[in-house]
């Protein structure tokens, strides 16, 4: 999983700047494409300057989001208005790139622009003020982020509470966003388990950002005083939600079917969901296939007694890793993995050496599952993206038997894990965006999960046939789960699946714990709809590519020649990502 930038709330579009720190090494349209984006970038950065930083634009790490009245129709216009000056650019734009680029930024205008008016049609204001602010102050204090910026965190605390000139408390303004709209009883309020969650985990983001402040000294007498009055003010906050939303909060967890619409779309997805459940479901029975032949292979290497394969999936699961064991075992992979993909000539490496950590509870609060977390794509200067392991985020009412992940820490995860969020998978990705100076329209304005977790679960397949049996076997059954979230997600969100059968699948017949069947179950209902389907969507995508690149250059097809090309166009949607093999790459291979 690829811990997501967003610069609009909720609707993920992020937004790009005029430089790149390696610029120098991209095409001279690059430059004038990155310089164009600015457009888009002054819109974007206003509203929710928190993802500016996280990008790495200078300028707007003491502010923070905008959630002053009739925020959606401000930023509407603001947008429309972009998208025009953006037109007017296209209409007088010669080189092509530019103008591929020019038209993915008119499209993210639009995308974000669509969501804001169903959101507005259909359901109530209501934001996690907590986890808004957390990762606000989380993307100023980080090892790598430069000294200098992190005492802006401080002043950033300090707006957030309204201790800082011209200032109102964001649960005020938050509040407010909701007061405005309650009247209207058509309007959907949350679904009651993502209110549960939320407010569960308000303490865990209050702690986490206490101790990034004492960790980076910044718990001085200010320090201490901002603490203190965000400590006071979530549980204010939680009391306010608990008073207003939770009479509001709706039992049935599907969205209204044009939201739903919107939210795969949003992703990538571009066919009728429908057909995305049709062939999930075909992928499912062939991996549980070959992961039943596999299984005396598995048993016979690893030294047990197993004849289905559900039974392998335990007994390896039984090979955990301790706390201070699974970051040195994690590495020893990560060298292993790095040493095959020069052998065999996977990929071309990053020039950075991968960096790979434990989450912090908070971290794991906000993002439950394994994920890397993003370098800065502006103005980098050095920063690099960090696979970021968690040991699992039980629900706060969770009995304990039912809160312990085992899915992520035993022996054999590390190689699939290594191979999706580190390399040749998402930290590879970001890393070589960063080193090839890919314009910011395709790094950034292009994003879709259709191609960062295509890409990913592409990665685990290049490097299986390298692996130990045990390995090959759990890169399988991460498989296998990826094929169930595409048909278990629609289902769910159609209305052609109980949740409680969906429960059976995950647990029963894909080996997931219960705390992840929980958490995968509330990523489909209520955490993230549509999203889950991404993986083996754009994973089916770049392999029929990659097929028909076969088929089309026979002995002149290179799979590292390809697989850099693939990373090289950015994050383009699967329709201009096989555009550009046609017209660019497989001509070039021809020659």
């Amino acid at each position: 999983m690829l811990k997501r930038l967003a610069l609009a709330t909720a609707l993920a579009l992020a937004a790009a700047a005029s430089v790149h720190a390696q610029a120098s090494q991209a095409p001279a349209w690059v430059a004038r494409s990155n310089a164009d984006a600015q457009t888009l970038l002054d819109v974007q950065a206003r509203f929710n300057p928190e993802n500016a930083t996280a990008l790495g634009l200078p300028g707007y790490d003491d502010k923070v989001a905008d959630l002053k009245p009739n925020l959606e129709s401000r930023q509407n216009a603001a947008l429309t208005e972009a998208k025009s000056k953006l037109q007017g650019m296209l209409a007088t734009e010669k080189d092509p790139n530019v103008r591929q680029d020019l038209q993915i930024m008119i499209q993210a205008a639009d995308l974000q622009i669509e969501g804001n008016n169903l959101n507005r049609k259909y359901m109530l204001p209501y934001l996690d003020i907590g986890q808004l602010v957390f990762n606000g102050e989380f993307y100023l204090l980080k090892d790598e982020v430069d000294a200098k910026r992190r005492a802006f965190a401080l002043k950033r605390l300090q707006c957030y509470v309204g201790q800082a000139p011209g200032c109102t408390p964001i649960i005020k303004l938050a509040e407010a966003q909701t007061a405005s709209r309650l009247s209207e009883k058509s309007l959907l309020g949350p679904y009651k388990g993502n209110v549960d969650q939320q407010l569960g985990n308000t303490q865990r983001y209050a702690d986490g950002i206490r101790q990034l402040f004492t960790k980076y000294k910044l718990d001085d007498a200010q320090g201490k005083a901002a603490l203190d009055a965000l400590d006071s003010q979530l549980k204010a906050y939680n009391d306010w939600v608990h008073s207003t939303i939770v009479p509001r909060q709706r039992d049935d967890f599907r969205l209204p079917e044009p939201l739903y619409a919107y939210n795969l779309k949003q992703v990538g997805i571009d066919i009728p969901p429908q057909d995305l459940i049709k062939q999930a479901q075909l992928e499912f029975v062939e991996v549980r296939s070959a992961m039943q032949m596999m299984t005396p292979v598995v048993a016979k290497a690893e030294g047990f007694q197993a004849s289905d394969y559900r039974e392998v999936i335990k007994a390896l699961k039984k090979q955990q890793l301790g706390k201070d064991d699974v970051v040195p075992w994690y590495h020893d992979v990560i060298g292993k993995i790095e040493d095959i993909i020069r052998r065999e000539h996977i990929v071309t490496l990053p020039q950075r050496e991968m960096q790979m950590r434990l989450a912090s509870d908070a971290e794991t609060a906000n993002v439950a599952a394994p994920h890397m977390d993003p370098p800065p794509l502006i103005n980098n200067h050095g920063e690099r993206g960090t696979f970021v392991l968690t040991m699992g985020n039980p629900a706060a009412n969770g009995a304990a038997s039912d809160s312990t992940y085992d899915d992520f820490t035993f022996k054999a995860a590390a190689w699939t894990l290594t191979a999706h969020e580190g390399r040749p998978g998402h930290e590879l990705q970001f890393s070589a965006m960063v080193e090839r100076g890919v314009s910011l329209a395709r790094s950034i304005f292009a994003f879709n999960s259709v191609n960062v977790e295509g890409w990913a679960l592409y990665s685990e397949a290049e490097m299986l046939p390298y692996e130990p049996p045990a390995g090959q076997f759990t890169t399988l059954q991460f498989r296998l789960v990826r094929a169930a979230r595409a048909f278990l997600d629609p289902m769910l969100n159609l209305g052609l699946i109980s949740k409680e059968r969906a429960h059976d699948v995950l647990r029963y017949d894909v080996g997931l714990s219960e705390a992840m069947t929980r958490e995968e179950l509330d990523r489909f209902t209520f955490n993230s709809p549509g999203q889950a389907t991404a993986y083996f969507y754009g994973y089916m995508r770049i392999e029929q590519l990659r097929m028909q690149t076969e088929l089309a250059l026979g002995s002149k097809f290179n799979r590292q020649a390809f697989n850099d090309f693939i990373i090289g166009q950015g994050l383009l949607p699967p329709d201009q990502l096989a555009e550009a093999v046609r017209t660019q790459f497989i001509p070039a291979q021809q020659k």
